[in-house]
Order: C-alpha cells, then sequence, then structure tokens
C-alpha cells in the first residue's frame, strides 16, 4: 500500500491544469488585499482547508478574523481538487493555512504559486520534526494526520496563534488570551482521553479502519492501528490486504471495526465479510471522524467534539458496550 509514482504524477498533473487559473486570478485584484494594508484595523480575512484548521483559526482569532474554510464535512483532502472559486478565495486572502505533509496532496503546487503573493502557511510546520512519525510504506514522507494527537495539534495552535500575531501586532494580546484559553482546553481533552482510554482490555487496544490515518492517536494513546489502504486514499486495498486483515483480526478476536466520515463503506464491509467467512463475527463500531469533522451546528462539527465522538466510539466499541 504505497503513494506511488502513478499517485503522484496524477497529483502533479491536477495542480498543472490549475496553473493557468490561477495566474489569471493573480492578475486581478478584485476585492483582494491591497500592498501595505493595515490589518488592525479590519478582520484578517483567512482561507483554510481542513475544517480542523478552520475551527483552531476561529478559536484563536476570534472576533480579530474572518475565515473561509474550503473543506466541509466528508470531505477527504488527499483528493481534494480546488475549483476556480477556491483560488480566488485564497488569491484574496490575508493568510492561507493548510495542513502540509502532503496531506492536499493535489493543491500542493497550488500552495507553492500562492506563496509569492499571500502568506501561505503549513500549519504542520509548528511541530517539531522529531514529533512526526514516517511509516516506512510512505516513502520517505511524514503521516500528515497530526491532529489525533492532542499535544501535536497544541503545537498547531501555537504556530497559528504566533502568525496572527505577527500578522497584526496591535492585537497579539488577543490571539495570546484566545490561544491560552484554547490550549486549557486541548489539554483536558488529552487528559480525558488517556483516561478513557484505560477502560479497554489492553490487547484490544486495536484501531482498525479504512486508511491510517490514526497512527498518531495510536502512538499517544496507546492503541495499535491498521488500515487497509495506507496512509493516503489515493491507494486502494487489494483482496491480499483485506485478506491478510481479516485473519489478523480472528486472530486477535478483535471485537470491533470502525468506518470513517470522509471514505466510502465498502472497504470495511469488504472486512467485515472477509472476517465472517473465517467464522468469526466482528462489528462495525461506529463511524469516526478522520479527515473531515462533521456538521456545522454540531458537537462533531468542532475540533474538540470530533476527538471526544471518535474516543467515544472507539472504546465503548472495543469493550463491547453500546453508544
Amino acid at each position: 500500500m504505497r503513494f506511488t509514482v502513478h499517485n503522484r504524477l496524477g497529483l502533479f498533473l491536477t495542480a498543472a491544469m490549475l496553473l493557468p487559473v490561477v495566474l489569471i486570478l493573480m492578475g486581478c485584484d478584485g476585492d483582494a488585499k491591497k500592498a501595505g494594508d493595515d490589518l488592525s484595523q479590519r478582520k484578517i480575512n483567512v482561507v483554510t482547508t481542513t475544517g480542523m484548521i478552520t475551527d483552531a483559526v476561529k478559536n484563536i482569532g476570534g472576533e480579530r478574523v474572518s475565515v473561509n474554510g474550503l473543506m466541509g464535512p466528508g470531505v477527504d483532502p488527499h483528493l481534494y481538487k480546488a475549483s476556480a472559486g477556491d483560488v480566488g478565495r485564497m488569491q484574496s486572502a490575508d493568510i492561507i493555512f493548510y495542513n502540509g505533509l502532503h496531506l492536499e496532496g493535489a493543491m500542493a503546487e497550488l500552495f507553492e504559486k500562492m506563496a509569492r503573493t499571500t502568506r501561505t502557511v503549513a500549519v504542520a510546520d509548528g511541530i517539531p520534526a522529531e514529533r512526526l512519525v514516517s511509516p516506512p510504506q510512505f516513502e520517505g514522507m511524514h503521516d500528515p494526520h497530526v491532529w489525533f494527537d492532542v499535544t501535536l495539534w497544541m503545537d498547531v495552535v501555537r504556530h497559528i496563534e504566533k502568525i496572527l500575531a505577527e500578522s497584526d501586532t496591535v492585537h497579539a494580546g488577543v490571539y495570546h488570551v484566545n490561544a491560552a484559553a484554547y490550549l486549557a482546553r486541548l489539554a483536558e481533552l488529552d487528559a480525558s482521553i488517556r483516561e478513557q482510554v484505560q477502560t479497554v482490555p489492553q490487547n484490544s487496544r486495536v484501531i482498525i479502519t479504512a486508511h491510517d490515518a490514526f497512527n498518531y492517536m495510536g502512538r499517544a494513546y496507546g492503541f495499535e492501528v491498521r488500515g487497509l489502504q495506507g496512509i493516503s486514499t489515493a491507494t486502494e486495498a487489494g483482496t491480499r490486504d483485506v485478506q491478510e486483515l481479516a485473519m489478523f483480526i480472528v486472530e486477535r478476536k478483535i471485537p470491533a471495526i470502525f468506518v470513517e466520515s470522509s471514505v466510502p463503506r465498502r472497504t470495511v464491509e469488504a472486512l467485515q465479510a472477509a472476517v465472517e467467512a473465517r467464522g468469526f463475527a466482528v462489528a462495525i463500531g461506529g463511524e469516526l471522524f478522520s479527515d473531515a469533522m462533521g456538521d456545522p451546528g454540531t458537537p462533531e462539527g468542532t475540533y474538540i467534539g470530533m476527538v471526544e465522538h471518535n474516543i467515544h466510539t472507539i472504546v465503548h466499541a472495543l469493550i463491547g458496550e453500546k453508544k
């Protein structure tokens, strides 16, 4: 299960096809920010990619920011292709925040072009390199799903605070106060996860999903993690992958596997059928939010609510309780 040269070529071609659109829009000011604009006199116009980043910027920036998130519920950032409207929104932004680490693979070259005229920030740059995971199957690149270790996401929050404060020094204190309050809530979330995990028998602490989005959660909170599609959903699970993971589930008597909100259910359902063919019943323990959050206005539509939903779903499924 590799992020192959073929995958990379496809993403490169996608970005290349967007380049003419970018160049056209970059030549048009419209409502874009103006050189020398004093951001302290108005809201900062921010464009973000994933919902997790959108939520973090809103918590840190508060009333000082206007945030336009490109990727909503159920959107897979690995495969997301920017529209002409997205490019226009980014060109008009004061700051663009994206995850980085190749999460938004089809947009990589677009971010490079945008960085020539707009402050464009990979939030994962706020995490020390030694704390990143580099699975061998990802060919030397880092796992981008950093938000599932809450302590790493706290580094991201600090990085976003720093960028906002640098861009609007007059209101640096506002960003510091907001970030400190949010970091306190994240510290409580991290402690709550660790407490809940202790209720799961050691041998059952296994998270099995469609793709390897939960490696950071596994490392931070003591889960073994298995995914059918590798770290990027641009890869496909083969019959051998399904059969090998089915055997693992039977041998370990894993009680539950999980579907993801941004990945089609069919792969996990095929795995469930393969396990049942071996005479063992494994439940689909519920839906997890991996690369996208839930609907706006719901608890899962926030980063904290999403993580709380996931850990509650995982723990209760693995100990055989209904939510």
